[in-house]
């Protein structure tokens, strides 16, 4: 192998306090994650987010609650890239006059809207808006900043005609403010019904406060003609497009689109708007299926990179700063190895911890920590994790032998050297190769190196190649595990040679 002893651990801040010996043979170390040098990488982070932890420092943090793709998701503007685009792919942009503003809802970013035409959208063949007939079940969800709510302000449109018995029928599909609530107008586009001139309309009846952002969401059940707006959580108006205007006894109107049309989002719109997400499917709020929330009630997950420590070390304890929001919390997990290369998801098996408490047998080479951080149940408050440290007992490294002599003989080299001075080392391991610096011999008939030599001052390496160089150093290891090793001492060389007649007389 070669050896390197410039290698530093990656990713992780070493702080080392209160270094003393204890009866057992072990030093008392510490490692920090966060806090004033900021975090690490982290190997998994779902759900999680930087934010401003206690003190001002960098903290993790529940992400918002930003819409994923699902299999119903038939548009999706989450608007966290620089441009408008419909994370679902079946609607293109056809012009946009909207701006990206740091001012959002869900995620990181959203879109500034000026009155200007806003976002017009052109769906393809499969999707809601792209084809004539029936729609099926749908829902249209998005959040809302005005800077002013005026009356007419448009927030969501489509219009378009539908030919019914021979006759042309102007339909249209609108959001707009009107007493600083927001009213839908469904006109035409449900078959056979004719009251209010064919019209539907549903209308909030909380005022939507300027400068402020709330969510607003309206679905169809084609199965029982219900159609409900919800603002915040809260139904504001319910209306069953049937026969007799109830759920059960009469006819559903269906839901039918004439020419295939363009959609338009806040056209006549001054404000913030954030997460437009359309679904093919009717989701009320009032079954916890839309999430309204700020935070996802299913929390998020963080894990630590696997972290080096040393062979034999055992974790005693981890600390947390925290801040944790009524109906929060933050649950802790550690597991530990000799070889995190085969570690997967669930092996080995997570152990789960209180902060502050002792901890017994976990054990090993690597450490590494998870944190679950979950939301209250309203999904409004997320807790927030600013450090993390580690307390640990190691096995100190034995100091390796300060004097080694390497003394040339026939196919050997017997390498002698002074006891170490340390006396935690129960032995000592011989280093051997071809190069300087580099021990990855395997000629010798003792075998590869490192070869054990046990606890003894002296040691000859046979089998090697007469007029030779080679290169050695000699490192201790732990009487409490010989796997725990120090550092090499200092290189020696020496090259095997045949003494002849002549050489033994003249010494």
């Amino acid at each position: 192998m070669r050896v390197n002893n410039s290698i530093k651990y990656v990713s992780v801040i070493i702080a080392f306090f209160a270094l003393f010996l204890n009866p057992a043979g072990t030093q008392e170390r510490k490692i920090i994650l966060g806090g004033k040098a900021g975090w690490p990488e982290l190997s998994v982070q779902d759900g999680i987010v930087s934010g401003t932890g206690r003190f001002g420092y960098e903290s993790r943090q529940l992400d918002t609650n930003g819409r994923r793709l699902g299999l119903d998701t038939d548009m999706l503007l989450d608007f966290e890239g620089s441009s408008v685009t419909d994370r679902a792919e079946n609607y293109s942009v056809d012009s946009d006059s909207s701006v990206i503003s740091q001012n959002a809802a869900m995620g990181k970013s959203g879109r500034l809207f000026r009155g200007t035409g806003g976002i017009r959208l052109r769906g393809n063949s499969s999707s809601v808006f792209g084809k004539s007939g029936t729609t099926g079940p749908f829902t249209i969800e998005f959040w809302l900043n005005p800077f002013i709510a005026e009356n007419g302000e448009i927030v969501f449109s489509w219009r378009s005609s539908r030919t019914v018995a021979g006759y042309p029928l102007y339909q249209f599909i609108s959001a707009s403010f009107f007493n600083n609530t927001l009213v839908w107008t469904f006109s035409n586009v449900f078959d056979g019904y004719t009251k209010n001139d064919g019209a539907v309309t549903l209308s909030g009846y909380k005022a939507v406060v300027p400068e402020k952002w709330s969510h607003h969401s309206i679905s169809y059940n084609d199965e029982n003609g219900c159609l409900e707006y919800w603002v915040d959580g809260s139904l504001e108006s319910l209306v069953y497009v049937t026969s007799n205007g109830r759920e059960a006894g009469g006819s559903v109107h269906s839901m039918i689109l004439g020419v295939v049309a363009d959609i338009e989002i806040c056209p006549e719109f001054t404000g913030l708007a954030d997460d437009f997400n359309l679904v093919r499917s009717a989701v009320s709020e009032d079954d916890g299926s839309l999430l309204c929330d700020i935070y996802g009630t299913e929390g998020g997950r963080l894990e630590t990179m696997p972290i080096m420590v040393s062979k034999g070390a055992a974790l005693k304890r981890v600390d947390a700063v925290t801040t944790v929001p009524e109906q929060t919390d933050i649950l802790f997990y550690v597991r530990s190895g000799d070889n995190f290369f085969n570690w997967t998801r669930s092996e080995p098996e997570w152990i789960a911890v209180n902060p502050g408490e002792e901890i017994a047998d976990v054990k090993g080479l690597y450490f590494q920590v998870a944190a679950e951080l979950l939301p209250d149940g309203a999904g409004t408050k997320t807790p927030s994790l600013t450090q993390l440290e580690l307390t640990f007992d190691e096995v100190p490294s034995p100091l390796a032998p300060f004097t080694v002599i390497a003394t040339p003989g026939d196919g050997e080299v017997t390498l002698s050297w002074s006891y170490s001075v340390d006396n935690t080392a129960g032995g000592y391991y011989v280093y051997y190769g071809e190069r300087p610096g580099e021990y990855l011999g395997r000629t010798a008939a003792e075998g590869r190196s490192p070869i054990r030599a046990g606890n003894s001052s002296s040691f000859t390496v046979s089998g090697l190649r007469n007029g030779k160089i080679y290169y050695f150093a000699v490192a201790s290891y732990s009487k409490i595990d010989d796997r725990i090793t120090g550092e090499l001492s200092k290189e020696v060389f020496a090259r095997p040679q045949k003494k002849t007649e002549k050489s033994v007389r003249q010494r």
